[in-house]
This record gives structure tokens, C-alpha cells and sequence, in this order.
């Protein structure tokens, strides 16, 4: 008997193998989740992270919201308070500084008077723009006083440069006058007559 199997008893092993009921398969090897139950081991989500605290209807307010987005967090992400709290679930910063936020709003303060305690106890890099006073005008004016300036330039460059364009196109296409010799009359007379030679 050879030892090479044959096209035919290669399929006949296949469907002999496909009859075989499933319940014949030893359980030890269908259950690859013996001892943890039926779906597996649950596992504890607040292992997973930090603890968060739930939600509280003041997470939501917009007024609460319009404040935080002109704090910035101090964490290191130059985000404001409400965009890092919100999105960067890392963040141990943004939590806090809405907690104080809350604070403040709750016990009566206006939002000037929010961003002026933040500004009082964190400084002014607590605020996401500076106040426009002092020398912190430069960052407002600066700015948009170069871009002015940089565009009058442009156009006054490209201004310059199309007339010159159109100057010198005009001066190509205009017709030259004719050059009035620079000979006497013998040496033209002499030039005509070499010119007929030269014809004939």
C-alpha cells in the first residue's frame, strides 16, 4: 500500500470527518472559558481608570460653559477648561478648575467676577486671549498692522511692475522712425552705386 494519498480518499476522509456530530467533541476542548462562566470573566470598569464623578446638571449649564471657554487649562494641552474636560478624559487639571468654576457661580459671582478670581489666584495665563490693556494691545494691533502693511507693499510692487510691463509693450509695438544717416553725400552716392553693381 502506498503511502500517498489519493484525491478520492482524501474527500471520502473529509465527509466521514464533516458526519462526526458536534456533541462527540470533548467538552474540555470546546469550552475555552472553563471556570469563568458563560460569558467569560467580568471585569470591573473602574479598574479600567480613574474614577469619575456623575454627571451634575451645572456640568451643562451654557452660562458655566461660556465661562470655562475662556479659561485656559492649566494642565499643559492650551485648551480651554471646558473643551479638556470634555474631550481629554486624562486630565486631572480640568475637573478641579470646573469644580472651583461651579463654586464660584453657585455662591453668586458674575462671570467678570469668575475671571477676575481665576486672573487673582492662577494669573493672567489663566485667561485664553489677555485683556486687550497695556502692552498686551501689541498682540491685537501688531498682528494686523503687518498684514496692512505687507499688503500695501504688495500691491505697490505689482502696481509698479504691471506699468513697467505695459510700458514696455507699448514702447515694442510702436514703430521706429527711420535713423537719418550719418554720411556725407559722396559716401551715400558711392553706397548706391555698389548697391546697383551688386543688383545687376
Amino acid at each position: 500500500m502506498s503511502d500517498t494519498l489519493s484525491r478520492r480518499r482524501f474527500f471520502r476522509l473529509l465527509g466521514a470527518g464533516a458526519l462526526i456530530p458536534l456533541g462527540a467533541v470533548p467538552s474540555s476542548v470546546q469550552d475555552s472559558l472553563a471556570g469563568r462562566g458563560d460569558a467569560g470573566t467580568l471585569r470591573d470598569p473602574a479598574a479600567a481608570g480613574r474614577p469619575r464623578r456623575p454627571t451634575r446638571s451645572m456640568d451643562d449649564d451654557a452660562e458655566i460653559q461660556a465661562i470655562e471657554q475662556r479659561l485656559a487649562c492649566s494642565c499643559g494641552c492650551t485648551l480651554d477648561i471646558f473643551t479638556c474636560r470634555t474631550t481629554d478624559f486624562t486630565c486631572t487639571y480640568s475637573p478641579q478648575l470646573h469644580t472651583e468654576v461651579v463654586a464660584l457661580h453657585q455662591s453668586g459671582k458674575t462671570a467678570r467676577e469668575i475671571l477676575d478670581a481665576f486672573v487673582l489666584k492662577y494669573g493672567e495665563k489663566a485667561l485664553m486671549a489677555p485683556k486687550p490693556e497695556g502692552f498686551n494691545l501689541m498682540g491685537y494691533l501688531v498682528p494686523g498692522a503687518a498684514i496692512v502693511t505687507a499688503g500695501a507693499g504688495l500691491l505697490l510692487v505689482l502696481g509698479r511692475r504691471k506699468a513697467a510691463v505695459s510700458r514696455a509693450a507699448s514702447a515694442a509695438s510702436a514703430p521706429e522712425p527711420p535713423a537719418e544717416p550719418n554720411a556725407s553725400p559722396e559716401e551715400l552716392e558711392r553706397l548706391r552705386r555698389a548697391l546697383a553693381e551688386v543688383d545687376d
